[in-house]
Parts: structure tokens; sequence; C-alpha cells
């Protein structure tokens, strides 16, 4: 199975810049200075190329990520709306009340 099936492709693509890229970006530059750190190398000037390189594998891993969580939630929400259509006599809208009806009476304690 695919991570985003076929009919994820009717879906509007997440923007490029989001929370989980920016946090998949920032843990893949992490990884690479602790890499770093635990090669004992300089951690920010050694092995710039490989902080580049796991920072945007971070980054596409979170939007390929966030591509799929809108997916699930977009076939959650269409599974949802599906059952209310058929199932009306369970999701009744209630009638207007005034704000009066509402409210209960004020009784002071004093």
């Amino acid at each position: 199975m695919a991570a985003v099936p076929e009919e994820a492709r009717g879906l509007p693509p997440p923007p490029l810049v989001n929370k989980m890229s920016a946090w998949l970006g920032a843990a893949g530059w992490l990884a690479a200075l602790l890499a770093n750190g635990f090669g004992q190398r300089p951690i920010l000037t050694a092995g710039v190329h490989r902080q580049v390189l796991f920072t945007t594998v971070g980054w596409f891993a979170g939007y390929f990520l966030a591509k799929r969580t809108e997916y699930v939630h977009a076939k959650q929400d269409r599974e949802m709306f599906e059952y209310v259509r058929h199932h009306p006599e369970d999701f009744k809208t209630a009638g207007k009340k005034r704000i009066g009806e509402l409210l209960e009476d004020f009784i002071p304690i004093r």
C-alpha cells in the first residue's frame, strides 16, 4: 500500500511550508548535528552537505506526512457525513430557542 493512495490526488496539496515539514526538517538537521557531535567532528562546520541532506529529507518526509494526514482526515469526514446523510433521524436539528428560554429565572439569595 502506498503512503498516499491514488484517490488522494483529488485533494488540494498542502502548503510546502507547513508545521510538520518544519519540525521534521529541524529534526533532520539536529540528527546531522548529533552525528557530527558523536563522531567527534566540529558540530556546525563538518558535513554541511549531510546537514542539508538530512534537513531536506526531513522536510519532504514532513510534507508527505502532512499530505497523508489530510487524506486520512478527509476520508473520515467523508465517512461521517455519509453516515449522517443516511441516518437523518439520529441527527435532528433542534428548533430555535430564545435566550429567555435557555436561562433560568434569577432568584436573589438575600
